[in-house]
């Protein structure tokens, strides 16, 4: 499938996933519960470590869909830009502004004009004018060469169909001395049944590489210090439980990938890539 094509069929599954935490009383995200069930909305946010961020945030925490906390152990200082791509509905962003301060800069980056729209007013709810949100893809970031303090990013990535464009652009927007730090999904040697299918992609898993495969092309995009910072690994019944919803959605079945699902322990992760310019 060509990449503009994964990009509009994503767009439009994100766009109904903040459509239903918004709307429904569970949200689904990467970073499912232990036993593949419901939770209450804001769950994701709580399983990726960011229990006290949403004493401060709440509202935006039911909307978010990522699998680790990027901002955690980052380094972020007052007066820095931190740059979030693939910012949603805004979460991390208002994280970031707590952390860098009226005197620091925030700015997002999406494809999806309803997750745009939830940053913003979320931004604007929340009193800060040092946030901005930017339309564009990830792959050709609208974002000046060399001016960004940090890069993160919360399970975005993996749904990219040009992942080294991706890695490229973070090195040309990265002041010199510059940081990264970005929680994403890696996965190896994955069943053919589980790659095709469109749940499975959007879920964050089907487009996941491995993660040595990961740390290369950081590298190859002139990156340095790249490294895992912190890893956690998935076994089938929270695999289950980040794709399932996405199949209900659709009117299909959960069960139908229970195969596919089986045997998958340890070679899907949530991991925290770091490096810097």
């Amino acid at each position: 499938m060509a990449g503009e094509d994964v990009r509009e069929r994503v767009s439009q599954a994100y766009a109904e996933a903040l459509r239903r935490s918004q709307e429904e009383p569970a949200a689904t995200a990467c970073c499912a519960p232990v036993d593949g069930g419901t939770e209450p909305a804001g769950v994701a946010a709580k399983c990726a470590d960011y229990s006290a961020e949403l004493d401060a945030h709440a509202e935006a925490g039911k909307s978010s869909f990522g699998c680790g906390n990027p901002l955690a152990m980052a380094g972020v200082k007052a007066g820095e830009t931190v740059l979030d791509l693939g910012s949603g509905a805004g979460f991390d962003l208002l994280i970031a502004a707590d952390l860098v301060g009226p005197g620091g800069r925030v700015i997002g980056v999406d494809m999806t004009d309803a997750m745009i729209e939830a940053a913003r007013a979320s931004a604007a709810k929340a009193g800060y004018d040092n946030v901005e949100v930017r339309k564009g893809i990830i792959e050709e970031l609208p974002v000046e060469d060399a001016s960004v303090d940090h890069v993160i990013s919360n399970c975005v990535v993996n749904l990219s169909p040009e992942k080294q464009r991706v890695f490229a652009e973070i090195q040309r927007v990265l002041k010199p001395g510059g940081r990264f730090s970005i929680f994403d999904i890696v996965a190896e040697d994955l069943p053919q049944a589980l790659l095709d299918h469109p749940a499975a992609y959007s879920a964050c898993v089907a487009g996941a590489i491995p993660q040595n495969d990961y740390l290369a092309g950081l590298r190859a995009a002139g990156l340095t210090d790249v490294e895992v910072a912190e890893r956690l690994e998935y076994d089938a019944l929270q695999l289950k439980g980040m794709i399932g919803s996405d199949l209900e959605w659709a009117g299909e079945d959960p069960s139908a990938l229970d195969a596919a699902l089986e045997g998958l322990a340890g070679r899907v992760a949530s991991v925290r890539f770091v490096g810097g310019k």
